[in-house]
């Protein structure tokens, strides 16, 4: 099957942003290809209603929401939500984007590639129209959101020319090389009330002073130089952890914030992953703002990247650069925005347990 059909499938069932609700924005780029189209809920279930979102008067529907969120468990949902939400408003932006500037896609492209996606469910034994009730999807509705994916696909295609491609690989070799990093982290959700974020910033602030005094305190006054800082290290990583387990709002808490090994950029926000990979082991950001929160980091390990060929990489650097292209787009057409998000979660959606 083309890769348009799966990340139209994927784009509308909301699996590129099913992964983790930590640190992360719905990738752009799924770690592995996702499903053409899962398979429908055992259990038939009833279909939200509502208006999750508006973005310059143009609707999300809560059904739009769910279709990703039940993939969560109850207990992730509520920083889900936040992050499937910002997905979905980024896609209406964008879409709203393409056009204004006069970007279309013909009726009989979309045939096309739907007419592909039926062939290769008939192959699976697998029966389409099936498929979309057991997600919540109409037929119009998954017409429009394939219509949404090729016109960004389109746009991608011509802006990303060779040259600009070259261009994006020389000036950010880690991007490429295979260069990974572990941190953990701690996030705080304080929604849009400028007190709360002020109280948010002075509590990360205040940890993060803590555990550096900590952490001083636990280096030997003998030893050599390494003995000392894996000494501090170790000290910063048991605080940090145990900081993460009581106070973050990411699923990760669990495990102490850890994030484990992640790459340059499909994982993370941009302003968390930039934050990251500019840390030493053992060394903790500022407080990190990003649309999910704010954040603090500790880097805990870096694997070192590999000296790549631009041709070898060719198609990776496609896809980063329609991340890339993908952020500036939203970057511009943000600010401007008239968006209003409803406070609820949508019915017959338990809230989260703590």
């Amino acid at each position: 099957m083309r890769s348009i059909t799966r990340r139209a499938a994927a784009l509308v069932v909301g699996s590129a942003i099913a992964t983790t609700a930590a640190a992360q924005s719905p990738p752009a780029t799924p770690a592995a290809p996702p499903p053409a189209v899962p398979g429908a809920a055992a259990v038939p279930e009833q279909r939200p209603t509502g208006v999750a979102a508006k973005v310059n008067g143009q609707e999300i529907p809560e059904v739009a929401v769910y279709r990703a969120l039940r993939q969560f468990p109850p207990t992730e949902r509520e920083v889900a939500r936040r992050e499937i939400l910002n997905h979905l408003i980024d896609n209406i932006l964008i879409d709203q984007y393409l056009t204004a500037l006069k970007l279309t896609v013909e009726p009989a492209e979309v045939d096309k590639l739907i007419d592909e996606l039926k062939g290769e469910l008939k192959k699976g034994q697998k029966d389409y129209q099936k498929e979309l009730e057991g997600l919540m999807l109409t037929e119009a509705e998954f017409r429009a959101e394939v219509t949404v994916q090729m016109k960004w696909d389109k746009f991608v295609k011509q802006q990303g020319t060779d040259e600009a491609l070259k261009k994006m690989f020389e000036g950010s070799p880690q991007v490429f090389d295979g260069s990974m990093v572990r941190c953990r982290h701690i996030l705080l959700t304080p929604e849009a009330d400028p007190a709360k974020q002020e109280e948010a910033r002075k509590k990360l602030a205040a940890i993060k002073q803590t555990i550096e005094a900590e952490a001083a305190k636990a280096v030997p006054a003998q030893g050599d130089a390494m003995a000392k800082e894996k000494a501090r290290g170790a000290k910063a990583e048991e605080l940090f952890s145990a900081y993460a387990k009581q106070y973050s709002s990411c699923p990760s808490s669990k495990n102490g914030g850890d994030l484990n090994f992640f790459p340059r950029v499909g994982a993370m926000v941009e302003p968390f992953s930039s934050a990251a990979f500019a840390l030493a082991p053992y060394q903790m950001s500022d407080v990190v703002n990003t649309d999910f929160g704010m954040h603090l980091i500790l880097c805990t390990d870096k694997k070192p990247g590999v000296q790549r060929k631009f041709e070898d990489v060719k198609e990776d650097v496609r896809a980063v650069y329609a991340i890339r292209l993908r952020e500036a787009v939203v970057a511009q057409m943000r600010p401007k925005a008239q968006i209003s998000m409803s406070a609820p979660l949508p019915a017959g959606v338990s809230a989260p347990t703590r």
